[in-house]
């Protein structure tokens, strides 16, 4: 007589290679976005501003760059408006990215698009554009949406709390953050595109050059003015 457990056959996951792939690769990113998240909250309550500031403004605008560079203009002795301008300009780029993705939204309620678009960010619209299906460029869309969202804000939160007993970041090489997580934002775009490098060794020289002379945070709006590198060499 056969065991019953050699009739079965192998076991299977209930799920399809493909969303267990999916699933990992978010888990992944997710795991990197927390560690920049408690970087990000340690970073901004040590540096003098309140644990509320940077909670806020990941619930609010949850745009890890233009977090970055606001606080970072804030912590540099910089105003608001100018710490506003610039996560505004980091942050124009979502636009296009809106576009890239709107059919998976489609024809949803208006509370559904309004929280879609607040959940667009450079990872979603990779997870959702990696699809070929509709429905399940719709499903990688929401499942890397709401767990970024949520995993960043949580660490965020857990890095605030931290910040305001850690004192100084320096000692854990938390001051690298900034700079680490903006080269690596903008690393790959550089790499693949002459045309972007050139566009950014002429914003930075720029950036260096007015930097004595102006307060903190307007050589960083001054530095766009790389990208008419970039339009005479489109």
């Amino acid at each position: 007589m056969r065991s019953p457990l050699r009739t079965r056959g192998p076991l299977r996951s209930p799920l399809p290679a493909a969303d267990r792939a999916l699933l990992r690769d978010v888990s992944l990113v997710c795991l990197a976005s927390g560690v920049v998240g408690v970087s990000f909250g340690a970073i901004a309550v040590a540096g003098g501003l309140p644990v509320w500031v940077p909670v806020v403004m990941s619930l609010v605008v949850y745009a890890g760059s233009a977090q970055f560079s606001a606080v970072g203009i804030l912590l540099a002795g910089g105003g608001p408006v100018a710490a506003a301008a610039t996560g505004l300009l980091l942050n124009t780029r979502t636009a296009a990215f809106s576009l890239a993705v709107a059919d998976v939204l489609g024809e949803r309620g208006r509370l559904a698009r309004f929280v879609g678009a607040h959940l667009v960010t450079d990872e979603t619209v990779a997870f959702a554009l990696a699809q070929r299906d509709p429905a399940r460029r719709r499903a990688a869309f929401w499942i890397s949406g709401l767990g970024l969202y949520a995993v960043w804000n949580l660490c965020v939160l857990g890095g605030a709390l931290a910040g305001s007993t850690i004192g100084d970041t320096d000692a854990f090489g938390l001051d690298a953050a900034f700079p680490a997580v903006l080269v690596a934002l903008v690393l790959p775009a550089v790499r693949e595109d002459a045309r972007v490098r050139r566009a950014a060794l002429t914003g930075g020289a720029v950036a260096l050059a007015v930097t004595p002379f102006v307060p903190a945070g307007v050589p960083v709006l001054l530095s766009l003015a790389g990208l008419l590198a970039l339009g005479r060499t489109a």
